[in-house]
């Protein structure tokens, strides 16, 4: 499903998206991240803002630093 690529991610956030992907009934937590994720980028899309506007959302969120 990510083409051979491979995120780290903190223990206890991996056993969360486990948790809650079975939950949710995806058939796996892979499958789970990656509708997370398409989401989370349709909304950048949808807004139509620049490459700075995002960084400075995401910074104050504290995505990024």
């Amino acid at each position: 499903m990510f083409g051979g690529s491979k995120i780290k991610m903190d223990k206890d956030l991996l056993e969360k998206v486990k948790k809650y992907s079975s939950i949710a009934g995806y058939a796996s937590p892979e499958e789970f991240v990656h509708h997370v994720l398409e989401r989370e980028i349709a909304k950048f899309e949808e807004t139509g803002d620049s490459e700075e506007e995002i960084k400075k959302r995401m910074q104050g969120l504290g995505y990024i630093s």
